[in-house]
């Protein structure tokens, strides 16, 4: 069986594309990258990919008369290029219903908090404001409505009492690079199935332990 084939949409600098591309340079991951496409030239994304020897393709959203004609133009990209599993990784572009179900239980985003709470943008600060003591992150299989999905893998990440948005939004990132390439190899194992729009993951291993915050 050969590797599970990724495309991966990218909008900027492409950290978590990094984090992909390190995952499957060992010949023992089970995905590899086919294709990187950015909606946007010239991001550093796109350099990143380029630098490790990976296809790259440029669909820029302001060539196209509408939503309908670009999305069909990533499509065929994507599948002419074999990918068989999509990762959203900083793509910042809102995908129509019709994308999302072309690629269904085959599309998956990573976010910077504890799905279902604070969807959409500002979720480090939105936490901090709330009071919340802990964030972290989510990979889930993407639906139609924002932020919204079946959920692969989380990371939870205390709240310090001295946290800005840019501290606690570094410190989610640092998880995320473990957690997305996490969620890929679940997938490409097989473990992770979608049944009745929630994830079961074969041989989970969950923590043996509680987080409370604050610890004393």
């Amino acid at each position: 069986m050969g590797r599970l084939k990724l495309g991966v949409l990218i909008s900027g600098r492409g950290s978590n594309l990094q984090a992909l591309i390190d995952a499957a340079a060992d010949a023992a991951y089970p995905a590899e990258i086919a294709l990187v496409v950015s909606n946007v030239a010239g991001v550093m994304g796109l350099q990143r990919a380029e630098k490790a020897g990976i296809a790259t393709a440029v669909v820029d959203h302001k060539a196209f008369d509408g939503r309908q004609s670009f999305e069909d133009a990533l499509h065929e990209t994507l599948s002419a290029a074999g990918v068989e599993l999509v990762c959203l990784a900083g793509f910042m572009r809102l995908l129509t219903d019709g994308f999302v179900g072309r690629w269904h239980d085959k599309l998956i985003n990573i976010h910077p908090s504890l799905l279902p709470a604070f969807k959409g943008l500002d979720v480090q600060q939105r936490a901090i404001d709330a009071g919340a003591r802990f964030s972290g992150c989510t990979v889930h299989f993407v639906r139609p409505a924002m932020d919204a999905g079946p959920i692969i893998a989380q990371a939870v990440v205390p709240i310090h009492g001295d946290d800005t948005d840019a501290s606690l939004s570094a410190r989610i990132l640092e998880q995320e690079h473990k957690l997305f390439p996490l969620a890929v190899r679940l997938i490409a194992e097989g473990r992770a199935r979608v049944i009745d729009e929630r994830v079961v993951i074969d041989d989970a291993v969950a923590p043996a332990t509680a987080m409370i915050n604050p610890s004393d």
